[in-house]
């Protein structure tokens, strides 16, 4: 199982980790401008790091395309997703 590492230092807990689950799935299927990413996922709450922590391991990547920015997920963070689903017994489609 992989270890999620939290920008604030401090190890997964309950609440962040299926919440970067959720980025992770709802990300997976096609690449999303990055102001679309940034309005559905950005918080002010120091708790809900989930798009610091996406970054931090290596989850999802910014990629310039002409002049538009857009996050896809990583080889790394497709495999966290499918261990996740393999582990709660849901497979991915």
């Amino acid at each position: 199982m992989h270890e999620l590492v939290h920008s604030s230092g401090e190890g997964p807990n309950a609440v962040t980790e299926p919440l970067i689950l959720d980025f992770l799935a709802w990300l997976a299927p096609v690449p999303r401008a990055y102001a679309e990413v940034m309005e559905a996922w950005r918080t002010s709450c120091p708790r809900l790091t989930i798009w610091e922590d996406a970054v931090d391991g290596g989850y999802v990547v910014r990629r310039r395309l002409d002049d538009r920015v857009f996050v896809e997920l990583t080889p790394q963070g497709r495999r966290r997703l499918k261990d996740a689903r393999v582990g709660s017994g849901r497979q991915s489609a």
